[in-house]
């Protein structure tokens, strides 16, 4: 049975998080500047209304009439059309590199720094999310290649809430909520402090 991620706390997004490991990929994409929940609604939306998840399909879909499937209210982003057309680089990234299959990014790296090389070639992706996304396979798929936690840092900690590869019911959302807040108010404090 497939694990259960629980991170866009929503039944049928969630149950597509875990069914499909491009979903996976395009919640993380969709997770920044906006809610990690709703980020991760994103790929259900998506499937709902251009009726698959397929790469392939998305890579070749009408860039005007995909931007328009994903900024209808409810958007899968604050930002819907940039977002989309976002989705669909990373969609055909995944047909035209591992075959249409998004798994191929993280079982067929050879050990951890392979792994953050080839999330950190996607679209959207930088390094800390090229990290945080390698920590969610990584907790909770259990995909750990040689070097995982030195490559990953903090984000591979066990019982830390630093991220959304922490994320697995409604309090642990909360926890990494908080920790996110408390990090932010810390940076502010501190660029007061070297501007004073």
């Amino acid at each position: 049975m497939a694990p259960q991620i629980r991170i866009a706390q929503d039944d049928a997004a969630d149950e597509v998080l875990s069914e499909d490991p491009f979903a996976l990929l395009v919640g993380m994409l969709l997770d920044q500047q906006y809610p990690m929940e709703h980020a991760f609604r994103g790929p259900w939306k998506i499937r709902s209304r251009f009726g698959t998840l397929d790469p392939a399909a998305i890579a070749e879909a009408e860039p005007e009439a995909f931007a328009d499937l994903c900024s209808t209210p409810p958007a899968i982003h604050r930002y819907g059309r940039s977002m989309a057309g976002r989705v669909q680089q990373l969609a055909a990234v995944v047909r035209d590199e591992y075959g249409g299959d998004a798994r191929r990014i993280w079982t067929g790296a050879s050990d951890a720094q392979d792994l953050l090389a080839r999330l950190r070639a996607l679209p959207g992706f930088g390094d800390q999310k090229a990290r945080i996304f390698a920590a969610l396979v990584g907790k909770q798929l259990d995909v750990r290649p040689a070097g995982w936690q030195e490559a990953i840092g903090p984000y591979a900690e066990d019982g830390s809430y630093r991220s959304v590869a922490d994320v697995v019911d409604a309090d642990s959302l909360q926890k990494v909520r908080e920790f996110k807040q408390a990090a932010k108010a810390q940076a502010k404090a501190a660029a007061k402090a070297a501007g004073s």
